[in-house]
């Protein structure tokens, strides 16, 4: 069942720190604020208070479906350069993810004070995305070699037409480029699978305490496409190769054209009866030479441009595997005082390194490093403490609430992108349960989730914005043995305003083209809701 479950998980419904998913099971969305709950999800979310439930073996099977968008709107000035953009510097990036299964599982077996746990759930990673049209951080790349070429084309038809008021055979041009076309790609997924074992032991009627470790196994998959580039003139398209190659040979013409003229003027000057040396030492003839000169180095400075950008011939086409795996400590503890009740978990820093096993020998563009082949890339499951408390105000109803903080600035993750955070991400989540007879519980709650995001931390590639959820749901008793569940969360997420600098960037590595990316301004926000069933056994 756990290998099969593996296999058919599609994404995590985001719920949760950066790389963390809290939801993880029906109960969690039908009221976030499980903290201090007693109940066969608590394997996940109260531990220590598993320890309470009646002797015997408990069961939890929970099947989630969502639904996500993830969407970038992008400004920039060379996006007008784009010829499917319309000349507007504004393009919005829409990734969408589809999850008919999510599967959690929680088991307990309670014996006298001891209560033995398993876990299996997705408590990590960013889940899967699909981006159809690419990102705008590949795109305004390629918007720059095209702006980077125009500027060289401009300039090289310039100096031959001024070439040409002066010696009227200079036919020569050399391909103008006004802007780019490229069909663009982005799909990334990202899971962290956890097994988690553990006991529980009741140290009084009233107290327990829990630990356990979990185990979690990585695996990300990242693939990108820039394909189908070219330069535009007009209306017209040509790949890198042809347009250097239409350079250099517009540069080669325009050189025979000075040539001709250069050897034409010095035959005149001998036919006069000056001498071939002082024919070639004349100022007008010294400055076809110095004409000639000047196209030869910038035929010889565009074909290092060409090699420069070879690497792009066949656009870009990355695709990465990653894995990694390892573990950590759960300590929980549980109090029960009169109507209240009060728990906490402490879930350890997971240290993770995931492997690349990819196609991309070198980082062709920054945003691309994170993959290249044989690296191990930091992604630290953050630790994360969870407190809550449960009022049960009559026999019937219960109150709850609770508060997340995960320790994101204390995690090691690529490039040390934790540091560029103003702090750790804290949630609030509160709900409440009404057993409206004694076969049938309706609860309802919410969380908000706040991250202490920074302009530096941002990117296109992988984001999180504030948010806050509500979830509704039911319960339904149809025998001592069975329990069916059902449940909804809906995720209402803010947007993520920031102005994007001026950057300066290399294709090809160390050595390669330098590009300028002109400054602009992202957007950034998501959706995400998710249904959930399951049921509950107690042997």
């Amino acid at each position: 069942m756990l290998a099969s479950a593996m296999l058919t998980a599609q994404t995590a419904a985001m719920a949760g720190g950066i790389l963390t998913n809290t939801n993880q099971s029906v109960e969690f969305l039908r009221n976030p604020a499980r903290d201090a709950a007693i109940g066969i999800d608590g394997v996940y979310s109260n531990p220590a208070g598993v320890a309470f439930l009646p002797e015997g073996f408990h069961l939890g099977l929970n099947w989630l479906m969502a639904h996500q968008t993830r969407t970038v709107t992008t400004t920039n000035d060379l996006f007008k350069l784009g010829a499917k953009n319309g000349n507007s510097a504004e393009k919005t990036f829409k990734g969408l993810a589809d999850a008919p299964f999510i599967p959690s599982v929680q088991a307990a077996w309670n014996k006298g004070p001891w209560s033995f746990q398993f876990n299996f759930s997705i408590p990590g990673g960013g889940g899967k995305c699909e981006f159809d049209e690419g990102i705008g951080s590949f795109e305004t790349v390629v918007g720059s070699i095209a702006n980077t070429l125009a500027t060289t084309s401009n300039n090289l038809n310039d100096e031959i037409a001024r070439l040409r008021a002066r010696v009227p055979n200079v036919t020569a041009s050399v391909p103008n480029v006004t802007g780019y076309d490229v069909d663009g790609y982005m799909k990334g997924r990202q899971y962290y699978f956890g097994i988690q074992l553990g006991a529980a032991r009741k140290i009084t009627k009233n107290l327990s305490v829990y630990a356990g470790l979990r185990v979690l196994y990585g695996t990300a998959t990242y693939e990108a496409r820039l394909n189908n580039i070219r330069v535009m003139d007009g209306t017209t398209g040509t790949t890198l190769p042809e347009y250097v190659i239409g350079v250099v040979e517009g540069l080669a013409t325009a050189k025979v054209n000075l040539e001709t003229a250069k050897q034409a003027k010095v035959d005149a000057l001998m036919a006069g009866g000056m001498s071939q040396a002082d024919a070639m030492q004349q100022a007008d003839v010294q400055e076809l030479v110095a004409s000639v000169d000047k196209l030869q180095e910038a035929a010889t400075q565009v074909a290092a441009q060409g090699k420069q950008l070879a690497p792009y011939a066949n656009g870009l086409n990355l695709k990465s595997d990653q894995t990694g795996w390892g573990v950590a400590p759960v300590l929980g503890v549980d109090y029960k005082v009169g109507a209240f009740n009060f728990a906490a978990k402490y879930e350890f820093k997971t240290r993770m390194r995931m492997k690349n096993n990819s196609d991309l020998e070198q980082a062709m563009i920054p945003a691309t490093a994170k993959y290249v082949n044989g690296t191990s890339v930091p992604e630290d499951a953050p630790a994360q403490l969870a407190v809550g408390a449960q009022w049960s105000v009559i026999d019937n109803v219960r109150v709850n609430l609770g508060y997340h903080h995960f320790f994101d600035t204390k995690a090691h993750w690529y490039n040390n992108s934790q540091e560029l955070l103003d702090g750790g991400t804290d949630e609030y989540l509160a709900g409440a349960e009404w057993d409206i007879t004694p076969r049938l519980t309706v609860s309802a709650g919410g969380q908000i989730t706040r991250y202490d995001l920074t302009d530096a931390y941002m990117n296109d590639i992988s984001f999180v914005v504030n948010s806050w959820n509500l979830g509704a749901g039911l319960d339904y008793q149809i025998s001592n043995v069975v329990k069916l569940k059902a449940g909804y969360f809906h995720t209402f997420y803010g947007d993520y305003d920031m102005d994007t600098p001026k950057q300066e960037v290399k294709v090809g590595g160390d050595s390669g083209l330098k590009l300028l990316i002109p400054p602009g301004r992202s957007n950034f926000t998501r959706t995400n809701y998710v249904f959930s069933l399951g049921c509950n056994l107690t042997l």
